[in-house]
C-alpha cells in the first residue's frame, strides 16, 4: 500500500465514521443559509503535524495575492514540496472519497478535480485575508459546475483569536458564522450563486495553512445554466470595497465570458499568466 492509499483509507475511515453528525450538520445549517459540515481530528495527529511540516514557512515558491480582494499565497505545483503534500491532496481527489461524501450530503454524478484546477495548498501570513465572495461557477473548460469544497487545516495550535479563521456570510453578506482554522478540521461546504464566504485577517506569526481541494458537477446546484467569475465584495464596514466589487466583478465577468475563460483573469491586476490562481 502507498503512502497515499493509506491516506485514503485513513480519510474513508475518519468520514464514514462521522456519517451521522455529517448528515445532521448538512440538513441543518445553523448560522447560515449555506450548507456545511466539519469533521475535527480528521488523522492522526502525528500525520497532521507531518503535512504541515511539509509546508514551506516563508511560503517560497508559492504564488502571492495581494491586491483589495485578497491577500494570501497558493501553489498546485506539489511535485516541488515534500511527497506528502501530494498525497494528502490526491487522497481527497481518490474516486471513493469524492463517492462517500457526494453520498453524505445527497449529491449526485460529482466529480474529482485531478487537474487541481481549483485544488492545492494555501498559506497565510499575518495580515493576509480573504475577502466575502463566492467562488467561480466552472471548471478550466466552463463544462463543469463547482459544487463541494474541501478544505482541510493543518496549522498546530490553531485559535479562534489567531484569526485566518474560515466564515460563512448570509446573502447580504450583513453577518458571518465563523468556523475556526482549528488543527486537523475538515471544512466542506456547498458552493452555488449565493454561497458567500471569506477568511478572516490573520493575526499571529505563524502561518495557516490549508490543504484545498474542490468538487465538480455537470449539474448545476440549482439546474440553472449561469456562469460567473470569483466574485467579491466588502466587510460590512468596508463600503469602498462593496463598491469597488459590483464594478470589478462586472468588468472580470464581461472579460471572462468575451475570452470564454473558466474564470475571469484579472487583467487590471496583470495576472493573466499565473497558472497557480485559486479562489479559496
Amino acid at each position: 500500500m502507498t503512502d497515499q492509499e493509506r491516506l485514503t483509507a485513513l480519510l474513508l475511515e475518519r468520514i464514514r465514521a462521522c456519517g451521522d453528525s455529517i448528515r445532521e450538520q448538512w440538513k441543518n445549517p445553523v448560522g447560515t443559509m449555506t450548507r456545511h459540515f466539519v469533521v475535527d481530528e480528521l488523522l492522526d495527529p502525528t500525520i497532521c503535524q507531518a503535512i504541515y511540516a511539509a509546508f514551506p514557512k516563508d511560503g517560497n515558491g508559492f504564488f502571492n495575492r495581494d491586491t483589495f480582494r485578497e491577500k494570501k499565497r497558493t501553489s498546485a505545483d506539489l511535485g516541488a514540496y515534500a511527497k506528502i503534500l501530494a498525497d494528502i491532496t490526491y487522497a481527497f481527489q481518490d474516486r471513493r472519497v469524492v463517492d462517500l461524501v457526494a453520498d453524505l450530503v445527497g449529491f449526485e454524478n460529482i466529480e474529482p478535480d485531478p487537474k487541481l484546477y481549483a485544488g492545492g495548498l494555501s498559506m497565510m501570513f499575518p495580515g493576509d485575508f480573504l475577502n466575502p465572495h463566492i467562488d467561480n461557477s466552472h471548471d478550466a473548460d466552463r463544462k463543469r459546475y463547482r459544487r463541494l469544497n474541501l478544505l482541510y487545516y493543518v496549522s498546530p495550535d490553531w485559535k479562534t483569536e489567531n484569526g485566518g479563521n474560515f466564515e460563512l456570510w448570509d446573502e447580504e453578506r450583513a453577518t458571518q458564522k465563523t468556523l475556526t482554522a482549528l488543527t486537523n478540521r475538515l471544512v466542506v461546504m456547498e458552493t452555488n450563486q449565493h454561497s458567500w464566504h471569506s477568511v478572516s485577517q490573520v493575526r499571529i506569526e505563524q502561518p495557516r495553512c490549508c490543504v484545498s481541494n474542490y468538487y465538480f458537477s455537470q449539474t448545476s446546484p440549482d439546474s440553472s445554466d449561469y456562469f460567473h467569475v470569483t466574485s467579491f465584495t466588502g466587510r460590512p464596514e468596508e463600503k469602498l470595497k462593496r463598491v469597488l466589487g459590483v464594478a470589478d466583478n462586472a468588468l472580470r465577468n464581461i472579460v471572462a465570458k468575451a475570452l470564454k475563460t473558466g474564470r475571469g483573469k484579472n487583467l487590471i491586476n496583470k495576472d493573466v499568466a499565473d497558472p497557480h490562481r485559486r479562489d479559496t
